[in-house]
């Protein structure tokens, strides 16, 4: 080999490993372990501080919302257990009694999520316009 092909390997090794190692650490830092809501009360004793994102439905008569502030206190269940959230940030305006979320966050040493986000799922009225709509057809 050549001098020149030498330093040309050399130089695209090193990129090639910089990149790798970029996608690494982006992945890495950014991915969440995604639970249920028993799966996450049975695991909180080993998920302290570890981002995780929960599914779950609102627990009806749990929601205590602090409008000026933007803080909003619930409960979400999987229909096994519930778990309480503390959410600070702006609510969407969809959330409410028995629909479902995913809020993503860390788990406190109470057993509790912070969350810091908070989506709500579509509500099924959508669908049934839908089937209308297919049936008209």
């Amino acid at each position: 080999m050549t001098k020149k092909q030498v330093k040309f390997t050399t130089g695209s090794l090193i990129i090639v490993a910089t990149v790798f190692y970029l996608i690494y650490t982006g992945v890495s830092q950014t991915s969440v372990y995604f639970f249920t809501v028993s799966e996450l009360i049975n695991k909180k004793d080993t998920i302290y501080d570890e981002g995780v994102r929960v599914n779950g439905t609102v627990v009806p008569g749990s929601i205590d919302q602090d409008k000026s502030n933007l803080k909003v206190n619930f409960e979400i269940t999987d229909s096994k257990k519930n778990l309480l959230v503390h959410y600070e940030g702006i609510i969407p305006d969809m959330f409410k009694e028995n629909i479902d979320v995913v809020v993503e966050g860390t788990v406190d040493q109470k057993g509790n999520l912070n969350a810091n986000t908070l989506l709500t799922a579509c509500p099924s009225k959508y669908e049934a316009e839908k089937k209308e709509l297919t049936n008209k057809i």
